[in-house]
């Protein structure tokens, strides 16, 4: 698998701290904040994949290019370890799930669509504006910005759910307690919304492949016996 060969730890902290241009000192800095997460060999080196690679490189980028704050840093890659870590409990479960119909188990219960109540559009940006303790041009300027995206009325209403406020609160909080330039906010909610979007898509695809499993099953329980077979009844 693709995604198998980009997280397998090779490199040792010389040749990554070449490949990023840094000194191997800024490696070790970046892992004890929790910045970077270098395996280890059997006699505890560290090994860096091409994923820790990637992901020193977007930090090299943040830091450098967008001027982006520590903190800053550790925000974008708290949630970029997030997604990668929702990518393994995707492939993990996908597996899992496909071992199942493999081996014909049991059929799963159905689980029809089910839509999260936080994502329901309800408050007008009056009332949103208010729950967050912003003025309503700050959201518009929010919303010019991608970094929230709220839903609209039939009548061109802006209209905001939960998790919108959820993400108004957490842009507050990263610029006013956290210092965060607006560049960095850009990439922390950019991958939000990455997030937000990739755990819909993991729920949804299991529930397919829960219904295929059923479906599957179902079939195979009501096949008509094979000729010469008895059909279990006396």
């Amino acid at each position: 698998m693709a995604s198998d060969s980009k997280h397998r730890p090779v490199y040792v902290i010389s040749v990554a701290a070449e490949l990023v241009d840094m000194h191997p000192q800024t490696l070790r800095l970046y892992e004890r904040k929790g910045l970077i997460r270098p395996g280890r060999s059997s006699g505890k080196t560290r090994l860096y994949s091409e994923r820790d690679i990637d992901h020193l490189r977007e930090i090299r980028r943040l830091t450098q290019e967008l001027g982006v704050n520590l903190a800053g840093v550790e925000e974008v890659m708290r949630l970029q370890h997030e997604l990668d870590d929702l990518q393994g409990e995707f492939e993990a479960e996908i597996e899992r799930l496909e071992d199942e119909l493999r081996g014909q188990a049991q059929a799963l219960p159905e689980s029809g669509a089910r839509t999260d109540p936080r994502d329901r559009p309800v408050y007008v940006i009056s009332i949103a504006a208010e729950l967050v303790d912003m003025h309503p041009q700050t959201l518009r300027l929010y919303e010019r910005k991608q970094l929230i995206r709220p839903g609209r009325s039939s009548g061109k209403t802006r209209l905001y759910s939960e998790r919108d406020i959820e993400h108004l609160r957490e842009i507050r909080r990263l610029t006013q307690e956290l210092g965060v330039n607006l560049a960095g906010v850009e990439e922390i909610m950019r991958l939000r919304h990455e997030l937000d979007g990739a755990r819909s898509s993991l729920e949804g695809n299991v529930r397919r492949i829960q219904d295929d499993l059923s479906e599957r099953m179902t079939r195979l329980r009501t096949l008509p016996p094979a000729p010469g077979e008895p059909d279990g009844d006396p």
